[in-house]
């Protein structure tokens, strides 16, 4: 089912607008998210023709079943609980029988908020500090190999690049022979072919038929891995080596989630967090420090106050002007603030599933006319 046909069936009982509209914080680039509630007919609820929610291919437009609805009610869901909170110039539509439903959302607030609410934040958190770290440090798009986490141990007690050290004695990796070293794990012997590397020079294209080793890799660009060699008995060699291997590990991992990342994001969005040079997503931190205020309110018996009074703060943040080491600091601190509030709250501890149940039969029999 589609958003338009599910419009056109007149099963929808509520719609309103969410989002940064709702909160008062929106831009004029802001997307204008719509949410809200249907109710399916009886043959699709009794049948196979279950839906429990409907969605644009955006996202931009999401409905869901009555019954789904109210399932997420009962995990205290965020999303689910702002839209029973709307500002009224935020409801676009509203029929009788969702009334069944505001008219007890003060018994759908609970000590789960705590986590539904704060666990958000603090997940938003965690995406800031992750995309800081991306924005501040970025990667090259030209990817390091295995060949660049290998090093050599010299006699004065330190270490180069092996590429370094192979370049300063005239050598070619494909020419070096590993062999592994007993308790030294990721360290290697290694011993070169000179004979294979003179013929290899006066060779058509450098190639030599007769070289004993497998190079340091065996592929300077593909290669994942060193490569062992069989050596010779009695061979000379030439120096020890130490393959970075769990640094690669983490480079590779760090790479990839880099450039998948460059490729998804919103370019907009990250133009705007890079113009402002703090490093930081402003839309994402100032939604964390928003959830933050919201739970602690929700702790103090405040309840949900969708339509934030500090709407200049929150603009500031998106808008790059706090200091990142300051809003994560602040955040941590409201963090600890609403984990003392609601451990000294008198809210209950979950929503009782049997009242859940009990309402969602009495809106289904008043809609169908039972």
């Amino acid at each position: 089912m589609t958003v338009e046909q599910l419009r056109n069936s007149g099963m929808i009982v509520f719609e309103g607008i969410v989002g940064s509209q709702s909160y008062g914080i929106a831009t004029p680039t802001s997307d204008l998210d719509k949410k809200g509630v249907f109710i399916q007919d009886e043959d699709s609820i009794l049948g196979f023709g279950y839906v429990d929610q409907v969605n644009d291919d955006k996202n931009d437009q999401t409905f869901y079943e009555i019954r789904r609805f109210l399932q997420l009610i009962g995990q205290n869901n965020p999303n689910i609980l702002e839209l029973l909170n709307l500002p009224e110039d935020c409801v676009i539509y509203k029929s009788p029988v969702f009334d069944l439903v505001l008219q007890n959302k003060e018994k759908f607030i609970t000590k789960v908020c705590r986590n539904s609410f704060g666990g958000y934040a603090v997940e938003q958190i965690k995406k800031a500090r992750g995309l800081n770290k991306k924005i501040v440090n970025p990667i090259d798009k030209q990817r390091n190999g295995v060949l660049d986490f290998c090093y050599v141990a010299t006699l004065e007690g330190s270490s180069v690049p092996v590429n370094e050290h192979l370049s300063e004695y005239g050598m070619k990796q494909e020419f070096c022979g590993l062999a592994s070293l007993d308790h030294m794990r990721y360290v290697y012997a290694v011993y070169y072919d000179k004979l294979a590397y003179l013929e290899s020079k006066g060779a058509k294209m450098g190639v030599c038929s007769s070289n004993l080793f497998k190079g340091i890799v065996q592929d300077e660009i593909l290669s994942n891995d060193i490569s062992l060699s069989s050596i010779p008995k009695g061979m000379q060699m030439e120096f020890i080596m130490y393959f970075n291997k769990d640094g690669y590990s983490t480079y590779c991992r760090e790479y990839k989630e880099y450039w998948d990342w460059v490729e998804k994001r919103n370019e907009a969005r990250y133009n705007d967090n890079a113009n402002h040079g703090k490093g930081y997503d402003g839309k994402n931190l100032a939604h964390c420090h928003r959830l933050l205020d919201m739970a602690i309110e929700i702790g103090t018996g405040k309840g949900i106050n969708v339509r934030r009074s500090n709407r200049e703060e929150l603009l500031s943040i998106r808008r790059g002007e706090y200091d990142y080491d300051t809003l994560v600091q602040d955040a941590e601190n409201k963090i600890k603030t609403m984990d003392e509030v609601f451990q000294n709250c008198d809210l209950p501890d979950s929503i009782d599933r049997n009242f859940l149940n009990d309402l969602l039969l009495k809106i289904r029999k008043t809609h169908y006319g039972k």
